[in-house]
């Protein structure tokens, strides 16, 4: 059953970084802004709204945004500038819960079961934390209100932008059936093949066939698939909960041997340098130590290489090379083929510690 007795809001700024630069440059109002670096090897770190009609989106190889909207403004990202932002609106959350859980720069989980600021519900507390960075901040946000956080975060995205949109417990169930199963997070384009095979293209179907029978087919994945399908989430808002590894994967439409991959391996060293980027923009930034390289065979094997280097990886190129790099310790026969590859960054230590370990770390 749906948890009644929590209050869980999703806070999500409206294309934070393409608004803040809107915002501080009036000649960009109105106009379609790309926040990325130019180049073949750029992607995307945000689009403004009147980019995004054109197709382009997050972390999207900037030459293919261009492609789409040949008039973009493509503004480089400034990272200091969103942090600053960031800390204005987390200053706004913490008057209101102690409980806030940062996912990035620009949304955050915030638990308001029990509230702090003498509201009446959570619903009046995500109206008043959306006006106060409206007129603290000159920027919008939208905001999910729900007994948990997986529906928060979807119903946060419902009304986009400067939206509001509560599930009430007893609306759980009727707010998820008609939603495609892809909407349910862990749920990326290969779940939603496999599915679809069995009939099951909306959260409704889902939830139409017995849970012993998606675990039978999924393992305990498909436990935790019919219990998302009913709606039921246990997972608690963990304020400053720190990052352990940061990664992107992609599932090849044909398999590949090892030999060319490496085009593929440095298009996702760029997402997950994205990431970091934004990782690194935190109020209590973490830096990371390790590359991990993830590999699936044809057979469903998996692999994974990983290597700490004396000096901490501080550049996308550094990433990149690493990765393919380990690709030398793979020692299957060169006949083998993989469906699946991943580059991922580990072994995250404080800001602060670094800095205190000069001597030892390389700092960018």
């Amino acid at each position: 059953m749906t948890d009644v007795s929590r209050r869980i809001l999703h806070v999500d700024m409206d294309a934070f970084y393409a608004s803040v630069e809107q915002r501080d440059d009036p000649s960009l109002r109105g106009k379609p802004v790309v926040v990325a670096w130019r180049g073949a090897r750029s992607v995307v770190c945000a689009a403004s709204y009147e980019a995004r009609r054109f197709g382009v989106r997050s972390a999207m190889p900037a030459v293919r945004a261009e492609r789409l909207c040949p008039q973009a403004v493509f503004v480089p990202p400034d990272f200091s500038r969103y942090k600053a932002v960031s800390r204005q609106v987390r200053g706004i959350f913490a008057r209101h819960t102690a409980l806030v859980e940062p996912l990035s720069l620009d949304e955050a989980y915030l638990d308001v079961t029990a509230l702090a600021s003498g509201l009446p519900s959570a619903t009046a507390t995500a109206e008043a934390i959306r006006a106060a960075i409206r007129e603290e901040t000159a920027l919008t946000a939208s905001a999910g209100v729900a007994p948990n956080k997986f529906i928060a975060k979807i119903a946060s995205d419902w009304n986009k932008p400067d939206g509001l949109c509560v599930v009430k417990p007893h609306r759980v169930q009727a707010f998820l059936t008609p939603l495609p199963v892809g909407r349910l997070p862990g749920v990326g384009k290969v779940m939603q093949g496999k599915l679809a095979e069995l009939g099951i293209a909306t959260v409704g179907d889902l939830r139409g066939v017995p849970g012993a029978e998606l675990e039978r087919r999924f393992g305990r994945w498909g436990r935790r698939l019919h219990e998302l399908s009913q709606g039921i989430d246990h997972n608690p808002v963990r304020p400053e909960r720190p990052t352990v590894q940061i990664s992107s994967e992609d599932t090849f439409e044909h398999d590949l041997p090892l030999d060319e991959l490496e085009p593929h391996i440095r298009r996702l060293a760029e997402k997950t340098w994205a990431a970091y980027e934004r990782e690194r923009g935190q109020a209590h930034p973490r830096l990371a130590r390790t590359v991990v390289l993830k590999l699936k065979t044809a057979d469903f094997r998996i692999l994974t290489r990983s290597l700490t280097p004396p000096v901490r990886p501080s550049t996308l190129q550094a990433l990149a090379d690493i990765a393919c790099e380990l690709r030398a310790r793979i020692d299957l026969p060169a006949r083998t083929r993989y469906r699946l590859v991943g580059v991922g960054l580990g072994g995250f230590v404080d800001a602060d510690d670094v800095r205190a370990q000069s001597d030892l770390f390389e700092v960018a």
